[in-house]
């Protein structure tokens, strides 16, 4: 049982048990809502249909431009990937907040950005998850 994540977006993500049925409770913001489905509600649902790598397969890309962050969170930045010479890079779709569709529409992976990641360089390799 837990409730609130350190991720961003999706922070107020609600997991629980009710008899024997599991609940998630999922944020009210639209990129919230994808962000934590995909990160925690596909892989339970994988895993009771019998599934055993149920986690999302990651690749490495090199970012096409500076980031940072201060909060100490996962980020899921929404992105775009593209293979150019021989290299996989990404950059972020555009405004980042929970509300903003536009940029999960444009996407076609998410970044993350780690923990501890406090700031990013144009160049710097990062872990996406295609959509």
């Amino acid at each position: 049982k837990f409730w609130k994540v350190n991720i961003k977006p999706g922070k107020p993500l609600l997991f629980g048990k009710w008899r024997k049925v599991l609940v998630f409770g999922l944020p009210g913001n639209p990129v919230s809502t994808s962000v934590t489905f995909l990160q925690f509600v596909r892989p339970a649902l994988l895993k009771m249909c019998g599934w055993q790598d149920v986690q999302p397969m990651t690749f490495s890309a090199l970012l096409d431009h500076d980031f940072s962050k201060s909060d100490g969170k996962r980020h899921y930045l929404r992105g775009v990937a593209v293979q150019r010479k021989g290299e996989l890079r990404v950059s972020a779709t555009g405004s980042q907040s929970s509300g903003a569709m536009s940029s999960m529409v444009k996407a076609n992976c998410l970044m993350i950005i780690p923990e501890d990641a406090a700031t990013l360089h144009k160049g710097d390799r990062v872990e996406i998850e295609f959509l």
